[in-house]
């Protein structure tokens, strides 16, 4: 079955050139040209991945970026002219899996698409154990799902796969070019931005306390890891 994109742009050249572009990958498309409208056409049917302008009228990007965090894990990338870093920071810590800077070629978009859409995809869990603990954390891969401390959390599908890779790795260290490379995919590897605000935001899901993690700790100038539970 297509995968629907949902296209928010208040250009309308845009809209129809982005439309164009995926239709010909084979993608059904669905559009809106605000927040508002964003929030009223992903309500009324199913959407498996938003592409989402910043600067629009009534609710802007980053705005409907939030408003969508609050009840969906749909994969979100921002698309728009404003790159400074803390315009990518902004987006990212809201909850974007990525974020692509205009004008961008319709090649590196469909890149995106694709590899924000194959992360998006659970991964298989053959031959593992269901459930996996660390301390207050509990991981059901049957059902990708996580609590803390018996309480759900929501992650989203890059946080999730995210997640997966210090579980699997317990104890070793990860650098960032590995964990880029292995969730994002190798076309990100140098992009350590979007690793250390997913990290952030993975921090504040899973952690009691952020600024002193447990379940993913830092290893200075090496990387990352999950450390052992001690008997």
């Amino acid at each position: 079955m297509a995968k629907r994109i949902l296209i928010v742009d208040d250009e309308p050249r845009y809209l129809r050139l982005l439309e164009a572009n995926l239709k010909t990958e084979g993608y059904e498309v669905a559009t809106a040209q605000d927040g508002i409208q964003a929030l009223e056409v992903f309500s009324a049917q199913p959407i498996d991945l938003v592409l989402l302008d910043v600067m629009m009228p009534r609710l802007d990007g980053f705005g409907t970026c939030q408003r969508l965090r609050e009840f969906s894990n749909v994969p979100i990338v921002i698309l728009t002219a404003r790159g400074e870093e803390q315009d990518r920071v902004r987006g990212l810590d809201l909850g974007a899996d990525d974020y692509l800077v205009k004008p961008f070629s319709a090649t590196e978009l469909l890149a995106r698409v694709r590899a924000v859409l194959r992360r998006a995809q659970p991964p298989a869990e053959v031959g593992q154990a269901r459930f996996f603990t660390h301390d207050d954390l509990k991981i059901d891969f049957a059902r990708a799902e996580v609590w803390r401390g018996g309480d759900a959390i929501s992650l989203s599908a890059t946080e999730y796969r995210l997640l997966l890779q210090f579980a699997h790795n317990i104890g070793k260290i990860l650098t960032s070019e590995e964990l880029l490379t292995s969730v994002w995919g190798a076309e990100y590897k140098s992009d350590k931005e979007i690793l250390w605000v997913s990290i952030a935001r993975l921090r504040q899901k899973l952690e009691e306390d952020a600024h002193n993690p447990r379940h993913i700790v830092t290893r200075s100038g090496l990387g990352y890891l999950m450390p052992p539970v001690e008997a």
